[in-house]
C-alpha cells in the first residue's frame, strides 16, 4: 500500500523524470573548513571525459543542479572526498553518483571497482537506467545488477566494473559466493538511506558490507530525510564525511487563502464542494479524504454529477499510481481525488486549490499540522497565489480547525458566497 517507503521513492523516481526547480539553499559542511570550497556552474569545468561528457549532455542535463554544483567537485577529487548527503527525489543526485562511479572506473581493469547499494529492486533497476543512459559513449565500462533471481555461481569472479544490487544479495556475492572482492572497491554508494534503515536487515546488511572495504575507498550516503535514526547510521557508514544538506523550503502560509465551511454530513460537504467546484474548475485541484471509502465515494459522485476527476487510491500498484500522477500533471483530470496516506511524498507542482475533504490528523485524532502545512503549501509555490478550504461536519473536526489556527498563529475565515467571486478571481 501506499505506507511503503520505497514505493513512495520509486514513485517520485518515476513521476520526476525532469529536474525539480527547487528554491531550497543547500548547506555546506567541509570535514576540512580549511580547504577551498570549489561549486562548479558547468560541467565542463570538472575535467570529465570527452565520452561522460557527452553522456551528462545526451540525458539532457545543461548545467549542474544545486545539488550537483556542490557535490560533484568533493565526489569527483583527487584524493576522493566521503560524503552524506541530503537530496530528494528530482535533484539530480542519481546522475552526480553515477557519473562519479562512471569517473572512478578504470575499464582496462576487468573487476568490480564501484558498489552501490539500493533498498530494492526496482530502486536499483532505475538506478542502473541512469548509469546506463549517463556511459553509452562508454562502452568498456560494463554493469552488473546483484539482486534476486540474478543466480552465479560460487568462486567465479565478475568483470563487470559497477555493481548496483540490494544489500542481502551484494552482501553474499562479497562474502558467501566470493564473486566480488570487496578490497578492490574503490567507491560505495549507499543509496536512500532512510528506506534503507525502514528495513533492519537492510541496516544491518549495509554495514557488514562498508566493513569489508577497504579503508581509501570512497563512501558516499544519500537520503531524503534524515530523522535521528538515520543520522546514527549514516555517521557509522561514512567516516570523516562532508556533508551537504538542503535548507527546508521555508513553507509558509502567507500567499495562501484558507476558509472553512460548515456542514452536517457527508452529502452536505459534497453540495458545498460543487457550490466551490464550480468556481475553480478553471484552476487544478486536489481533494484530501480521510479513508479510501470516502475517497472511491467522493470520486464517483463527483464523476456522475458529469466532473473529470482521477483517484489515487492505496490498492493501486505504484505503476497505476504514477500513471494517474503523470495525467493529472499533464492536466488530463483536473482534480484529483486521494486518501491522506496516498497523497504522502508526492510532488505535484501545480495545483492552485486544495480542499480537506477531511482534515488531516493523526492516530490519536489530533491536528497534524505538518501535513496540513506540506498539503496546502504546495498551492502557494513559486509565488503563485493559492486557496485552500476545510471542510467541517462535526464537533471534532472543527476542534481540529482551531488546533492549526493556533498551531500557525493564523485565524481561517468562514467562506461566504462573496468569496466564491474571489475565488474565481484567483483561480482564473
Amino acid at each position: 500500500g501506499c505506507e511503503d517507503k520505497a514505493a513512495q521513492s520509486l514513485l517520485n523516481k518515476i513521476i520526476h523524470t525532469s529536474l525539480v526547480n527547487t528554491t531550497n539553499q543547500v548547506e555546506v559542511l567541509q570535514r576540512d573548513p580549511n580547504s577551498p570550497l570549489y561549486s562548479v556552474k558547468t560541467f565542463e569545468e570538472l575535467r570529465l571525459k570527452e565520452e561522460l561528457l557527452k553522456g551528462v549532455y545526451s540525458m539532457g542535463f545543461n548545467r549542474p543542479s544545486k545539488i550537483q554544483e556542490n557535490a560533484l567537485p568533493m565526489m569527483l577529487a583527487e584524493p576522493p572526498q566521503n560524503l552524506i548527503a541530503q537530496s530528494q527525489s528530482g535533484t539530480g543526485k542519481t546522475a552526480a553518483f553515477a557519473l562519479a562511479m562512471l569517473s572512478h572506473v578504470n575499464p582496462a581493469k576487468k573487476w568490480t571497482q564501484c558498489l552501490c547499494i539500493s533498498p530494492t529492486y526496482e530502486l536499483a533497476l532505475q538506478t542502473g537506467k541512469v548509469i546506463e543512459q549517463m556511459g553509452k559513449y562508454y562502452p568498456e565500462v560494463k554493469l552488473a545488477y546483484a539482486i534476486r533471481g540474478n543466480k552465479l555461481d560460487r568462486g567465479m569472479k565478475l568483470q563487470e566494473q559497477i555493481v548496483i544490487g540490494t544489500p542481502g544479495t551484494v552482501l553474499d556475492w562479497c562474502s558467501k559466493l566470493k564473486i566480488i572482492d570487496p578490497k578492490k572497491i574503490s567507491v560505495f554508494v549507499l543509496d536512500e538511506a532512510d528506506v534503507m534503515i525502514a528495513t533492519q536487515g537492510h541496516q544491518d546488511q549495509s554495514i557488514r558490507i562498508q566493513r569489508m572495504l577497504p579503508k581509501e575507498c570512497q563512501m558516499l550516503l544519500f537520503s531524503a530525510t534524515f530523522e535521528d535514526s538515520v543520522w546514527k547510521f549514516a555517521e557509522r557508514v561514512v567516516p570523516d564525511p562532508n556533508i551537504i544538506k538542503l535548507k527546508r523550503e521555508e513553507e509558509t502560509l502567507d500567499t495562501i487563502k484558507q476558509y472553512y465551511v460548515l456542514c452536517s454530513d457527508k452529502e452536505e460537504k459534497f453540495t458545498a464542494l460543487c457550490n466551490i467546484y464550480g468556481a475553480i474548475t478553471i484552476a487544478q485541484a486536489m481533494i484530501f479524504c480521510h479513508t479510501r471509502k470516502t475517497a472511491g465515494w467522493l470520486a464517483a459522485e463527483l464523476t456522475k454529477e458529469g466532473h473529470v476527476v482521477a483517484l489515487l487510491s492505496g490498492e493501486m500498484t505504484v505503476e497505476q499510481r504514477a500513471a494517474v500522477i503523470e495525467r493529472f500533471r499533464e492536466g488530463k483530470e483536473k482534480v484529483l481525488v486521494t486518501t491522506n496516506v496516498c497523497s504522502r511524498g508526492i510532488d505535484v507542482e501545480q495545483v492552485s486549490v486544495v480542499i480537506n475533504f477531511d482534515l488531516p490528523m493523526d492516530k490519536d485524532g489530533n491536528a497534524d499540522n505538518e501535513t496540513y502545512l506540506h498539503r496546502i503549501g504546495r498551492t502557494g509555490r513559486f509565488g503563485k497565489r493559492g486557496l485552500a478550504v476545510n471542510m467541517i461536519d462535526s464537533k471534532h473536526s472543527m476542534n481540529i480547525l482551531n488546533q492549526i489556527e493556533d498551531h500557525f498563529n493564523k485565524k481561517i475565515n468562514k467562506l461566504d458566497t462573496d468569496d466564491l467571486d474571489e475565488i474565481e478571481k484567483i483561480s482564473n
